[in-house]
This record gives C-alpha cells, sequence and structure tokens, in this order.
C-alpha cells in the first residue's frame, strides 16, 4: 500500500506540471484558434527567467513551504518573462501574418526553434539547478502514511491548486474571464457584440504564457533545467489537451492530471505481469490516450468550455 501511495505522490506532483502546461495550451487553442507548438519552449523561458532571477534575489526574506521567500520573487518574474515575450510574439509574428489556423502552426514550429536556439546561445546546453536546498522527506507525512514527499514536491502541488483556482475564478467570476468564454464559444458573435477581441486575445496570451512558465519553473524545481525542458514535454501536454477535449479548459485540467498520474503510475505494471519501466510512461499515456479517443471522439469534456 506504501508503494502504491508513494507512486500516486510522485504522480500528484508530475500533474500538477502537467495541468498548468495545459491549461495554457488550451487557452490559446480555443481563443487564438490554433495550436501553438511553440508552448513548450515558452515553459522554458520561465524556466531561465527564474533561475536568473533567483540567481539574484536568493537569500532573500526568509521561507514558506520549504522554499527561500527569493523563488516566489524568482517565480513571478519567470512568469511575466514569458508573458511578455509571449505578447511581443504575437503581436510581430502572429498577428501581422493573419492566415489559416495550420500556417500559424507552422509558423509556432519555427518560433519555438528561435526561442530555444536563443536559450542555448545564452546559457548553453548544461543542466542547471535552482539553489534551493533539498531537504529529506516531510517527517509529518512520511510519520502519518509512510511515504516520502519532499518540501519541494509539496510546494509544486499547492502553488500549482492556487493557480488553477485562480485560472478558474477569473474564467467564471470576471468580466474578462466572461468575454474569453464567449470568444472561445463563437468570435465573430463576440466581436459584433462589442467585445475587443485584440485586447481579449492580448490577455489569452498573458494568462496562458504565464501559467505556462510557472509550469517550467516547477518542473526545473523537480527535475533540472535545460533548453529542452518544456519540448521534451510538449507532446504529453498535447496529449492531456486531446483527452480532456480540445478548447475545454477544464477538460485540459481533466486531461492534464489523468496524463500525469497515468505517466508516474506506469512502473506499478510490473505487478500485473507487464515489464515495463518509467521510460514507457509516454507511450503508455498516449495508448490510454487513443482508446479513450476511441470511445469518445471528442474528449473527455467535449467541446464543453
Amino acid at each position: 500500500m506504501a508503494s502504491i501511495l508513494q507512486f500516486i505522490a510522485n504522480g500528484l506532483v508530475f500533474s500538477s506540471i502537467i495541468v498548468l502546461g495545459s491549461i495554457g495550451l488550451s487557452l490559446v487553442y480555443s481563443i487564438a484558434d490554433f495550436a501553438n507548438f511553440a508552448h513548450g519552449d515558452t515553459m522554458t523561458i520561465g524556466a531561465y527567467g527564474a533561475l536568473v532571477t533567483f540567481g539574484l534575489v536568493g537569500g532573500v526574506g526568509g521561507t514558506f513551504l520549504g522554499l527561500p521567500l527569493g523563488f516566489y520573487i524568482a517565480l513571478v518574474v519567470g512568469m511575466g518573462l514569458a508573458a511578455v515575450v509571449a505578447v511581443i510574439t504575437h503581436v510581430f509574428v502572429y498577428r501581422p501574418l493573419s492566415t489559416t489556423s495550420i500556417g500559424l502552426l507552422i509558423t509556432s514550429i519555427g518560433v519555438a526553434f528561435v526561442y530555444r536556439a536563443g536559450l542555448q546561445a545564452i546559457f548553453g546546453t548544461d543542466f542547471r539547478n535552482y539553489d534551493v536546498p533539498r531537504s529529506g522527506p516531510l517527517p509529518f507525512i512520511q510519520d502519518s502514511l509512510g511515504i516520502a514527499v519532499t518540501a519541494r514536491g509539496l510546494a509544486i502541488v499547492v502553488l500549482a491548486a492556487i493557480l488553477v483556482a485562480g485560472t478558474h475564478a477569473l474564467l467564471q467570476y470576471t468580466t474578462l474571464g466572461r468575454k474569453m468564454r464567449a470568444m472561445a464559444d463563437n468570435p465573430d458573435l463576440a466581436r459584433v457584440s462589442g467585445i475587443r477581441t485584440k485586447r481579449v486575445i492580448l490577455a489569452t496570451w498573458v494568462i496562458g504564457s504565464a501559467l505556462a512558465a510557472a509550469g517550467g519553473v516547477f518542473l526545473g524545481l523537480f527535475s533540472q533545467i535545460d533548453p529542452r525542458i518544456g519540448f521534451d514535454l510538449l507532446l504529453i501536454i498535447f496529449a492531456a489537451v486531446i483527452l480532456g477535449g480540445i478548447g475545454s479548459v477544464y477538460g485540459a485540467m481533466l486531461g492534464g492530471f489523468l496524463i500525469g498520474m497515468i505517466h508516474e503510475l506506469t512502473p506499478l505494471l510490473k505487478d500485473v505481469g507487464i515489464p515495463i519501466g518509467i521510460q514507457y510512461a509516454p507511450a503508455v499515456a498516449f495508448v490510454i490516450m487513443v482508446v479513450v479517443l476511441l470511445a469518445r471522439p471528442r474528449g473527455i469534456a467535449g467541446e464543453l468550455t
């Protein structure tokens, strides 16, 4: 039982990262109307922005959830940097093209290469880590449940939950959220109704890229940072969005949670006679995605927003 709980705990941490990336990708798809293949590299930009900032302010203040307060400053700066880069890209690259969704998709692949090449030119290809002191398992969790949960893992889950709750509140209870949902449902009707769609699209890029950046920062905290971390996670994020239902933000949340849990629970298949390890986790996640789509082609949440 303790072993299963440990895999579930690991799955919660990884799912938190996937959920944040999935929400951002789904928002951009449903409102900007194209699949942004630069989304994974936007996560990487956020991770490096936080890395540089934390190097400057790492010693500021005390700690919260086992992490230095300087890390939270770095997190906010990384999210802001990714948002600025995404908005600049939208204004100077995507919007002037005014092309089809396929054309923008192909353009985003080129943008992803530019992002990645820029990061490699500045930081090189070596692996880096946040200079956050490592701690052992939290005693109160280990003593009560018999599983090892670090302060880093707990902080990732708690912070991701706060960001998801904030996104839900924004979409459901604010004027901007209602405008975003109206555009996702019918952009032409939203436009003739007086909604300033260009401003809503800009807000979408800010929110989506900031959430992606948070996921990138947490991914770097969970493992390590290099210019490919976001790109390597992109297909899993796409799988989560497709599983949840393309264009559905809440479907993306559910799909991200399921794909993340499946990814981390894959080693348990050995216990039922299927000898595969964690290296096959992405393949297992994609197989389950295909099986679900065969039964429900529009994904778990369909086209609900």
